[in-house]
C-alpha cells in the first residue's frame, strides 16, 4: 500500500464532515506541506473523532504549534 493510500485509508472516518475535511487536505495541500506539518497531519489523524473535531471547531485547542497550524488550513478546506 503507498503512503497516500494509506493516509486516504486514515482519513476515513466516522463522521462523513471529518471525511470531507480529511480528505480535502490531503488532495490540495499535503504534498506541498513541509514535514513538520506532514507529521502533525499524520498525529492528528491518529485522534479519536471526538478530539480530532473539538480541536477543528476551537472547543479543545492543540497546544502543537505544527498541529495547531495544519488544524487552520483544515478549517480553511472545511470552509472555502
Amino acid at each position: 500500500m503507498s503512503e497516500m493510500s494509506r493516509l486516504r485509508w486514515h482519513c476515513r472516518r466516522g463522521m462523513k464532515e471529518l471525511d470531507v475535511v480529511l480528505e480535502g487536505y490531503l488532495a490540495r495541500y499535503y504534498a506541498d506541506a513541509s514535514a513538520e506539518d506532514r507529521k502533525a497531519f499524520e498525529a492528528l489523524l491518529e485522534l479519536p473523532d471526538p478530539e480530532l473535531l473539538y480541536q477543528l471547531t476551537g472547543r479543545m485547542p492543540s497546544a502543537d504549534e505544527p498541529q495547531t497550524r495544519v488544524i487552520e488550513i483544515l478549517r480553511r478546506t472545511a470552509h472555502p
